[in-house]
């Protein structure tokens, strides 16, 4: 029997409303679904835009430590699933041990990943040009959200999407995740070589501008010499924002029932295991 309760982790620009598609899916499934805001950040849209420097100085460890708190406050480990930033955090929580499975959607890139497309670059860039970013919340413009999220949206569209989800980010975890392959001492750091973690599934979109596919593949193959699963996919015509576009229920779909093969996967090993436990115990089974 697997678990019944799904984690979600939001992005970067983004609050637990990014996922409001998916939490009420997995909620109409009977799933236990949780899906808090990072710390500091556990208001409303509005008023975290009137006062985006209370969180300002949000780092990517203080993410990962305050979702590990709820994943060990929880009756069973959970299926987790982020996106973007989010994608990054599950990874983390992975490597420390945490989590039946892990589903990482349009992820950042842990530290060791040093492919950067322009499409990326235009985002990113503007962001770390000021040093003084890297303690302030900075918001996207509507132009920028359109190119980075929605860029196959017109930008009527993107700009009403904008307006319902985005919000300021903590760009100090901008300038954690770009430029980590800078730092020894890396909060993106995980890792790779880990063998005993769970399952983990990335997705990319092949549309993605933010996180392009070849960033999310590179990733990937940073897993390459452990032998704990890692599984990827791509889903075509999908931006950034996939969560909650047309086409977000295919991705919901795809994401939970490969969570699930995953578990009767493990459930099947773990009573293979047990069985060859039970033989060797067994003192009529021993060879004199």
């Amino acid at each position: 029997m697997g678990t019944n309760n799904i984690v979600l982790v939001h992005g970067l620009w983004l609050t637990p409303l990014s996922w409001e598609y998916w939490a009420h899916h997995y909620t109409e499934l009977g799933y236990s679904v949780y899906a808090p805001s990072w710390p500091g950040m556990e208001r409303d849209i509005r008023a975290l835009r009137r006062t985006p420097d209370t969180y300002a100085n949000v780092g990517v460890r203080q993410i990962v430590d305050h979702y590990e708190k709820l994943v060990l406050d929880l009756d069973e480990p959970p299926i987790l699933m982020g996106h973007c930033i989010g994608g990054l955090v599950v990874q983390a929580l992975l490597d420390r041990g945490l989590g039946a499975c892990g589903v990482a959607i349009a992820s950042a890139p842990i530290k060791g990943v040093w492919t950067m497309p322009y499409s990326t670059m235009r985002v990113v860039t503007p962001q770390l040009m000021n040093p003084r970013n890297n303690k302030r919340s900075v918001p996207l413009t509507p132009a920028q959200f359109h190119y980075a999220f929605l860029h196959t949206a017109s930008k009527e569209d993107s700009f009403h999407v904008f307006q319902r989800y985005a919000v300021p980010g903590p760009d100090h975890v901008l300038f954690q995740t770009e430029l980590a392959n800078l730092n020894p001492f890396a909060e993106t750091s995980v890792n790779v070589m880990r063998n005993n973690r769970a399952p983990l599934l990335m997705v990319a979109g092949s549309h993605d501008h933010l996180i392009p596919p070849a960033v999310v593949k590179a990733n990937v193959r940073r897993y390459r010499h452990s032998s704990a699963v890692t599984d990827y996919r791509e889903f075509p015509d999908r931006t950034h924002f996939m969560i909650a576009r047309s086409g977000w229920q295919e991705v919901a779909t795809y994401a939970l029932d490969w969570a699930r093969d995953q578990e009767l996967l493990i459930e099947r090993e773990q009573k293979r295991v047990a069985r060859q436990v039970r033989l060797l115990q067994d003192p009529t089974r021993r060879v004199a």
